[in-house]
């Protein structure tokens, strides 16, 4: 039941219409519990509240496959207005952004151009960018573009590798090389059982193994989970490796065990937390519901409450 609960969330994730429907019935109440407001200024204001607590953040303005240039180029401004934003008011965030709302299905070069712009911004304030991954369909060609990117920017650029797809231990062999800085996670999207792991305990297991060698390897490591067993689990591996704590940080998503987030923050352990934002939140909002369906009820007494 839950798989098939899933199923259809991630459908409704990618539906035009569900999207239009949702914003018009006030999906958005319970949507803020995992998206910190429409503007760059309330989403300051929730890193300033998680930086209180000595927790960091990666502002992420939401928004996917933009239909124009002028849309692509709109995106990368406004995702250089949040690097101004984040140095103006002094809070302690980097920035995630995607390449298809960059302009990656309009034009590579685009893609290119608009990270460029970007990159520079984030360099000249000494801030980091992470490239999320995205749909299997953009997975090489945004491994592709990191690459050429870290060339220029080894220190202001990063990328996320997914555990769930079977090519993802090779993709972490290649980067290596490079040293770089790489947050693992589970992964969020829909795929076949033909590139990725039908199974969650599979998926689970690859997640683990893929942290420990990046770590092992000697680079920084994001470990992005909520799991408080695969958590315990690599505070025991580093330690037994006397792996630094400056190697690595615990990533979560706004909104998702904030006790724990501050539990791990006063043990003395680097905690970064994404924090999305924009108006554009339908789609995440529904892949995170998909990744644990018992949220579908705290969204629906937000609803009738509302």
């Amino acid at each position: 039941m839950e798989t098939l609960m899933r199923n259809i969330l991630l459908f409704l994730a990618k539906n035009k219409l569900a999207t239009k429907l949702a914003q018009s019935y006030g999906l958005q109440a319970g949507a803020s519990r995992f998206v910190a407001g429409d503007t760059i200024s309330s989403a300051v204001d929730k890193v300033r509240d998680l930086n209180k607590h000595n927790i960091l953040a990666t502002l992420d303005h939401l928004g996917e496959f933009v239909g124009n240039e002028d849309e692509a180029i709109q995106s990368a401004d406004y995702c250089i207005k949040t690097l101004d934003a984040i140095q103006n008011e002094g809070v302690k965030s980097g920035l995630s952004v995607k390449l298809t709302q960059l302009g990656l299905d309009i034009s590579r070069e685009l893609c290119i151009d608009n990270m460029h712009r970007i990159l520079d911004r984030a360099r000249t304030y000494h801030n980091f960018v992470r490239i999320d991954m995205e749909d299997y369909a953009h997975n090489e060609v945004t491994l592709d573009i990191f690459k050429r990117l870290h060339q220029h920017y080894p220190e202001t650029v990063g990328l996320v590798i997914q555990a769930y797809l079977y090519k993802s231990e090779k993709d972490l062999e290649d980067l290596t090389a490079l040293h770089p800085n790489l947050r693992i996670v589970k992964g969020a999207y829909k795929e076949s059982a033909q590139v990725a792991f039908p199974a969650k305990p599979d998926v689970d297991t690859n997640f683990v193994h893929l942290l420990q060698k990046h770590l092992m390897n000697g680079n920084y490591t994001a470990i992005a989970t909520h799991d408080l067993h695969v958590i315990d689990r690599l505070k025991q591996f580093v330690r037994d490796r006397d792996i630094p704590t400056s190697q690595f940080e615990f990533q979560m998503l706004y909104g998702i065990r904030p006790q724990l987030q501050e539990q791990l923050a006063d043990e003395g352990y680097t905690v970064r937390v994404y924090v999305p934002y924009g108006t554009d939140w339908y789609g995440y909002f529904m892949r995170r519901l998909a990744e644990r369906p018992a949220n579908v009820g705290f969204v629906l007494k937000s609803m009738w409450k509302k």
